[in-house]
């Protein structure tokens, strides 16, 4: 096997390096949406858990802005049901990104760790 002078052995850890840590902090920051996100979908399924439970002839409201609109029901059921499932899909694709995002900070450290396995030993 060919040994690579320092120099260039140098910038191929760094930038390895540079792919971990970017790699890392953008799991993390997937793995903090990924979990706002099950929150807010949480809060969502508990509002149609709530507006089910309620009288057909109850009013609902909508806040917008400093104000609250009467909403009929099944708009708001609508309207609800296509957030939940707007919330999901982006749950699913930060998900996929997360397995991404995982794999090449593995990849990434694996290749860390065979340079330094495979280098000799002085």
């Amino acid at each position: 096997m060919a040994t690579l002078p320092d120099d260039a052995l140098r910038k191929i850890l760094i930038q390895i390096q540079q792919t971990a840590i970017q790699s890392q902090r953008a799991l993390n920051l997937s793995k903090q949406q990924i979990a706002a996100k099950e929150r807010e979908r949480r809060i969502l399924q508990l509002t149609i858990e709530e507006i089910k439970s309620l009288d057909e002839d109850v009013n609902l409201y909508r806040g917008v802005g400093k104000m609250f609109m009467q909403v009929p029901r099944p708009a708001m059921e609508k309207d609800l049901k296509s957030e939940e499932k707007d919330i999901t899909d982006d749950i699913n694709s930060l998900t996929k990104k997360s397995k991404y995002l995982e794999k090449q900070f593995n990849d990434a450290q694996g290749q860390l760790r065979d340079i330094f396995n495979s280098a000799p030993r002085a």
